[in-house]
Order: structure tokens, then C-alpha cells, then sequence
């Protein structure tokens, strides 16, 4: 059974910074891709940023590359985005996703945490 809780949401003024985290209660956490979705009202969710199993490989959406980093620490079973330079539009629930090996597809998911940028 995997379980992910995200945390680290919040409010915060716009050209500022934060952390989130998903801890991640699974098998050997290193063996899958994770990444980060969002979804902000009234739109569909997408990804903005993605781990290889190592960690050593990541993409990003190209409304956060440059700003968003995405890290996976495989020793912590954790995986973070720091997300710096904050926009209004970066408003959103978002939520971290383990991808399934079986299907390929991102098949486990954490409950969410909203993040508010204020103007």
C-alpha cells in the first residue's frame, strides 16, 4: 500500500519562496519516478516538475523552469519542491505522484496542499 503526504503549503506574497514535501510510505522508494502536479481552480491538473528513480534526471513545465527545483531523497523516502520567485499564478492545490512501474502512469497520489500567492 503507498501513501503520500504532502506538506509545506501555504500562503505567501508574491517574489517569495517555498518548500513542500511528500513523504512517502511505499516499497523501495527508489525504484519509481515521482513528480509534482498542480491544479489551480476552474483548470485541469498538470505537471510541473519530475524525479527520475535516482534523482539524478528532472524536468519541469516551462511556466516553472528556472524557478521550481525539484529533489528526491531516496534515503528519506521524501521528495521536495522548492519553489522560489512565487507568481499568482502559481496558486494551486499541488500534489506529489508516484509513478506506477506496472503501468507507467501516475497511479498513487497524496491528498494535496495548497499553495496562495498574493499580489
Amino acid at each position: 500500500q503507498v501513501q503520500l503526504v504532502e506538506s509545506g503549503g501555504g500562503l505567501v506574497q508574491a517574489g517569495g519562496s517555498l518548500r513542500l514535501s511528500c513523504s512517502a510510505s511505499m516499497g523501495t522508494f527508489s525504484n519509481y519516478v515521482v513528480g509534482w502536479f498542480r491544479q489551480a481552480p476552474g483548470k485541469e491538473r498538470e505537471i510541473v516538475a519530475a524525479s527520475s528513480k535516482s534523482g539524478n534526471i528532472t524536468n519541469y513545465s516551462d511556466s516553472v523552469n528556472g524557478r521550481f527545483t525539484i529533489s528526491k531523497d531516496n534515503a528519506k523516502n521524501t521528495v521536495y519542491l522548492q519553489m522560489n520567485s512565487l507568481k499568482p499564478e502559481d496558486t494551486a492545490v499541488y500534489y506529489c505522484a508516484v509513478r506506477s512501474v506496472a503501468t507507467g502512469t501516475y497511479g498513487y497520489w497524496g491528498q494535496g496542499t495548497q499553495v496562495t500567492v498574493s499580489s
